[in-house]
């Protein structure tokens, strides 16, 4: 059975507070992006500002070409999960250790145009495989659903990891998804946007679990 969870993407401390504080009083798991303007085209809020969130599981997906410069910020926050980009050029063997050592578990999101055997090394060292479909550092973008192929490819590359969804999840797609193979679909814009967000999610959670094509 697939997870929903929702998704922060903002570079304004207090829309990431905002957001944060309504998420936690329907689910306790919230995905949290951020980026410093090297791997993706925007600046989303940076590490330096997170402060660790007692009581949550909070993933955090750092889009960095060098995620290692980010260690020490991501050890203060000490996330349940921090997932970074199988395609840059950093030592991600080291960084990992290092993460896994603090209790973090670590994963990979894999680019569009990455085919999962070409960064094969880097998923067998992973917790969790992200299967990015989106648009790098923005909500709302249109969603790839032809990167449901790459599900029994990574799984087949590694049995025991949990395999993520992110960009363009919404009440018309998460039941494929879902489907899919999909264990962890993050959901932002779906859910920010929504007039009542908690409505929205449970809206998400029910879909997801619904069987087969017929409703």
């Amino acid at each position: 059975m697939a997870v929903i969870v929702p998704t922060i993407t903002t570079d304004n401390p207090a829309v990431y507070n905002e957001n944060l504080a309504a998420f936690l009083k329907f689910t306790k798991r919230v995905h949290l992006d951020t980026s410093d303007g090297t791997f993706a085209p925007t600046n989303l809020l940076p590490l330096s500002s997170i402060q660790p969130v007692e009581g949550a599981e909070l993933d955090i997906h750092v889009m960095s070409v060098r995620p290692s410069e980010h260690l020490a910020d991501i050890l203060r926050i000490k996330p349940s999960l921090c997932i970074v980009h199988a395609e840059v050029d950093d030592d991600i063997p080291a960084l990992f250790t290092q993460l896994k050592n603090a209790g973090i578990k670590v994963g990979v999101a894999l680019l569009k145009t990455t085919f999962p055997k070409r960064v094969q090394e880097r998923i067998a060292l992973s917790d969790h495989v992200m299967i990015f479909a989106g648009q790098l550092g923005v909500q709302g973008g249109a969603i790839d659903m032809l990167q449901t192929e790459k599900v029994p490819l990574v799984r087949a590359l590694k049995q025991d990891l949990e395999i993520g969804w992110d960009g363009g999840v919404n009440l018309s797609n998460v039941r494929a998804l879902a489907h899919a193979g999909i264990d962890v679909i993050n959901v932002g814009s779906a859910i920010t946007q929504a007039a009542d967000k908690e409505a929205m999610y449970q809206s998400l959670v029910v879909e997801s679990e619904k069987k087969g094509v017929l409703l």
